[in-house]
């Protein structure tokens, strides 16, 4: 297990350097984005019409943040990650388009998701849930928000961060999974314990 700690944007070379159970941090920018970010990104994608911001090399943050504006300046109070599964549905398209380097969350993504990193050059970074007071000492600055017309929690935040982390490297850019591995290691111990009953 190495330490990594990464800034963007995040070149492919980088990226392809990192293997499971790595544990990485990340400075620079992170986009959140949520279920309807995703479906609207993707929609836009469909027209040739551009995001609002370019996430070639970006992380990008499976969060629905809790923000509030102090003297004029919205800053985080809570950063926690979402269920990463949820978005699976979006994510493979998501990569080929956009070219993130990094997607953040917790829960762990399937056989898409994983195809599509190994394809793209990308990785998936678990974040623990609960650490969401943790993760937002990490962003220094909130340097925008787009689409706030979807609410708080799907909005994309464009934050700069520093040392965000730990992450583990859950999947590489090799089509290498950890959650797919626990998944067979249980499957295997549980038949085992039900040939042995």
């Amino acid at each position: 297990m190495t330490i990594h700690r990464l800034k963007t944007p995040i070149s492919e070379e980088e990226i392809r350097k990192l293997a499971i159970n790595d544990t990485l941090y990340i400075s620079g920018t992170m986009v959140t984005a949520r279920d309807k970010a995703h479906k609207r990104a993707l929609h836009l994608a469909k027209e040739a019409k551009a995001l609002p911001i370019n996430l070639e090399g970006l992380a990008v943050f499976h969060c629905g943040p809790v923000m509030r504006k102090q003297d004029g300046v919205w800053v985080a109070v809570a950063a926690g990650p979402t269920t990463s599964t949820r978005l699976e549905a979006y994510e493979s398209a998501f990569i080929r388009h956009f070219k993130p380097r990094l997607i953040v969350g917790k829960g762990g993504m399937g056989e898409k998701t994983t195809e599509a990193m190994a394809e793209y050059g990308a990785v998936y970074g678990a974040f623990t849930g609960g650490a969401a007071v943790l993760a937002a000492k990490a962003v220094k600055k909130v340097a925008a928000v787009e689409w706030l017309d979807l609410g708080m929690p799907e909005a994309m935040w464009v934050l700069e961060v520093e040392n965000f982390g730990p992450m583990v490297v859950a999947i590489d850019s090799h089509g290498n999974n950890a959650f797919r591995d626990v998944a067979a290691k249980v499957a295997l111990n549980r038949q085992k314990i039900l040939e042995k009953l």
